[in-house]
């Protein structure tokens, strides 16, 4: 009853003008972002992040209008997934497997709109999950101390590659650079500069939204910049009739088993740190297809394998929030971005959030409800201008993205050094994505290797140095050996998890 209680306050929060408005200003951003193929929630939410600082927003409004980007983004990367067959992000990946088939047999409008029906199935448990579970996540990790603490960092870092990476190794690779950087400028234990090449704008280190805009954002934008040099075809197999947007009640009820199960799968994959929305589309796409069995048509246009994994993917979305606020260990890569904000503002999530920030945190949940009834009254009968957006050349789009990273991020810091860093972290993006490499480790890693590094000593000096502190409770040796088979169980077991979608010839390029 607390949470209620708690989440009826919230709501007094949330109903206000200004945040009602930010709400569905990040719905309709979200939705167009998603649907643009490359962009995809963490994107979005990186672009913005330097709108939000330049405007001025508090705590609350911020969070709500970056939270309803994120859940909008979700939402709208089934456009190009159905349309196009092009996943706007990499959890809409699945969705294109029956969505396509069905866009092609005329049945575009009915896929989106059962989609956008399962999306909002999907995110709406997943918020009551939200409020019911991160409390008392909350309770648990109030038995926390510093060697806990670590060893949770350490179950982030291990598990951030997921059952969905290609190469644990290259995760394992990103992560260590990411911790590497956390540890340039002055040593706040010493007072001894780290790392700084006698440079003293890094004495005060390298800020996280400098790295996320740079990796991000500009990486995206020399990966068009390459491909437009090269002569990479542009996309021209969109589905141009979207047709009816009401599926017929018969569709409705053969899809609404495989919402249920696969907002389950969903949210318990988002829980799990690392894990995210691409296990959960991906579990609830192949549990569904097992449970169906021959009586389906997966793969040539069924709709419960539209239904499954687009519930999955934004049951998932929501159940990555519940890690970032009650532990501050991000269950996806959206929500490291999102940390890495609650962290610009001041706030530390964590165990202490829903006491000495209970009007940020409520509200925020709050609103989420109000967003997922704005994203189903926006998707359903908004679906043709939407689809629209797909029309966007990206030779407007990404100049745009350029011009919003820089003036953003110069209007946060007043430093054109902090402009050159960015660009390099562009440059590494772009490399990185050039070999594979994943982008979320090196954030996570410039964001939490800080606290994982003065935990570690705060455990060592408790115990003057005795290193088995770091296994000396339950709590501790049970999250070392969740990181250990996390890290491990990927690289023996992915062959059997992953499914392997059939090539075709439509698909572009574009990530």
């Amino acid at each position: 009853m607390d949470a209620l209680q708690s989440l009826a306050d919230g709501f007094v929060i949330a109903l206000t003008w200004q945040n009602l408005l930010l709400a569905l200003l990040g719905c309709l951003l979200g939705t167009m972002i998603g649907a643009l193929p490359g962009l995809g929630p963490s994107n979005g939410v990186a672009i913005l992040i330097p709108v939000v600082f330049s405007l001025g927003l508090g705590a609350t409004p911020a969070l709500i209008l970056l939270t309803s980007v994120y859940y909008g983004a979700m939402y709208g990367g089934r456009i190009s997934s159905i349309l196009l067959n092009i996943p706007g992000d990499e959890p809409a990946l699945m969705t294109t497997l029956d969505g396509y088939p069905m866009a092609r047999a005329g049945q575009a409008g009915e896929a989106l709109a059962i989609s956008g029906l399962a999306s909002f199935v999907g995110a709406f448990v997943a918020t009551w999950g939200l409020v019911f579970l991160a409390p008392q996540l909350v309770n648990v990790a109030l038995l926390f101390g510093p060697a806990e603490y670590f060893a949770l960092f350490t179950l982030a870092f291990a598990t951030l590659g997921g059952l969905t990476s290609k190469n644990q190794g290259k995760s394992a690779l990103a992560a260590a650079v990411g911790l590497g950087l956390s540890t340039i400028g002055v040593d706040g234990q010493t007072g001894v500069p780290r790392l700084t090449m006698g440079n003293v704008h890094f004495y005060d280190g390298i800020h996280f939204l400098v790295a996320i805009v740079g990796l991000f954002a500009l990486s995206e934008v020399l990966i068009f910049i390459e491909q437009r040099q090269a002569g990479a075809p542009q996309d021209e197999h969109i589905v141009e009739s979207v047709g009816r947007t009401t599926p017929p009640l018969s569709m409705i009820k053969q899809t609404s088993g495989s919402m249920a199960r696969g907002t389950v799968l969903g949210f318990i994959a988002g829980v799990l740190p690392g894990a995210g929305a691409s296990l959960g589309s991906f579990i609830a796409y192949a549990a569904e297809k097992k449970i169906v069995g021959s009586k389906g048509r997966f793969g040539q246009g069924d709709p419960r394998g539209v239904a499954a994994p687009e519930a999955g993917n934004n049951a998932a979305a929501g159940g990555a929030l519940v890690p970032m606020l009650a532990l501050g260990v991000p269950g996806s890569g959206t929500t490291a971005v999102l940390l890495a904000m609650l962290l610009a503002l001041d706030i530390t999530p964590g165990p202490l959030l829903f006491q000495k920030n209970p009007d940020v945190v409520w509200g925020l949940i709050a609103a989420l409800f109000i967003g997922n009834f704005m994203l189903l009254a926006l998707n359903l009968p908004m679906v043709n201008l939407f689809a629209r957006v797909l029309r966007i050349p990206s030779r407007y789009l990404m100049p745009g993205v350029a011009m919003v990273s820089f003036v953003g991020i110069y209007g946060i810091s007043g430093s054109t050094f902090d402009l050159a860093v960015m660009i390099g972290f562009g440059v590494m993006g772009w490399v990185f994505r050039k070999f594979d490499i994943p982008l979320v480790p090196v954030v996570l890693g410039i964001m939490l290797g800080d606290q994982m590094e003065k935990n570690l000593r705060r455990a060592m000096t408790i115990s003057d140095g005795d290193w088995g502190v770091l296994v000396s409770s339950p709590l501790a040796i049970g999250l070392l050996s969740a990181a250990i088979l996390g890290f491990i169980a990927p690289m023996l077991f992915a062959r059997y998890l992953r499914l392997k979608p059939k090539a075709d010839p439509t698909i572009g390029e574009r990530d």
